[in-house]
């Protein structure tokens, strides 16, 4: 099956979003991720046997001081060049509080990529609610050049299972965030990313209402999807949803035969791995 991954991560050295033997540890106990690295070659080898290609996000870089995170999206470009068939563009991560520089490695990074750059909302490691209006620049911005912005929703990996989460606060993923911001920018395109869990039905229905929303699922197997979350994947909503790994927390081997194993149809796996991502990214 032909993928277009709408979010993962990068497996090569120095450049995972798992930093230290603790992340490791803790993604092992989480997700049981054992721990590796991929070369360059070989991480483009492992998408291209796939037949994927994928919006990479560094999400770490959004923490570290510009020249730093320069560096980084520098090496992300030109991966990007070297290997233009495995990776579709990036989503870039940024702190609200650091915003006329955020905007300005925005668009340094937009001018020298040949792929999609967008902007990711994680209000939940910043602590800054994505319906803040600190945010509303980045909306702005995306909305000038006709991209969808990120914003990620639901239960996160970061902290989960340790004393207070780590200071994560699951709030400022609830999918009213999404909501309001889809109402304040109608024609924002909004990309709600992972599989909003536990609110799912709370999503589905704002997906329903908010036509300048949809919906792409990295992060989760689709077994532990909600009962009414999987009928409309296959129903109303199989326009909407699209396919995310998360590598290399997961992999595309377990996840598409995972897929297959929900008895979707050839036609609604075709939308869900490619086809309604290739459309939406199309004109971005």
């Amino acid at each position: 099956m032909k993928i277009f991954d709408c979010h993962s991560h990068w497996a090569t050295p120095g450049h995972s979003n798992l930093r230290t033997d603790e992340d490791w540890q803790h993604a092992k106990t989480v997700f049981g991720a054992d721990r590796f690295e991929m070369s360059d070659d070989e991480q483009a080898t492992y998408f291209a046997q796939h037949q994927a290609r994928a919006i990479m996000d560094l999400s770490y870089t959004k923490e570290l001081p510009i020249d730093e995170m320069r560096a980084d999206h520098d090496y992300a470009v030109a991966y990007e060049k070297r290997f233009p068939g495995v990776v579709a563009g990036h989503w870039l991560q940024f702190q609200p509080w650091r915003m006329q520089e955020s905007l300005d490695e925005f668009a340094r990074v937009d001018a020298a990529s040949p792929g999609f750059v967008g902007f990711c909302v994680n209000g939940q490691t910043t602590g800054v609610a994505p319906s803040d209006s600190s945010w509303n620049p980045i909306y702005e911005r995306s909305l000038e050049l006709d991209r969808p912005v990120m914003i990620l929703c639901g239960l996160t990996g970061i902290g989960q299972g340790h004393p207070g989460g780590k200071g994560i606060i699951l709030d400022n993923g609830h999918p009213r965030h999404v909501d309001a911001v889809a109402a304040r920018y109608p024609y924002l395109r909004v990309l709600a990313a992972r599989p909003a869990y536990p609110w799912q039905d709370e999503m589905i229905a704002m997906l329903l209402h908010k036509s300048n929303v949809s919906y792409e699922l990295h992060g989760w197997g689709p077994k532990h999807l909600s009962p009414a979350l999987k009928r409309e994947i296959g129903s109303r909503l199989q326009d909407r949803v699209m396919f995310g790994c998360d590598f290399p927390t997961l992999r595309f081997e377990y996840l598409v035969e995972a897929w297959r194993r929900e008895g979707y149809s050839d036609e609604v796996l075709a939308k869900l791995f490619h086809i309604n991502a290739e459309q939406y990214f199309e004109s971005s």
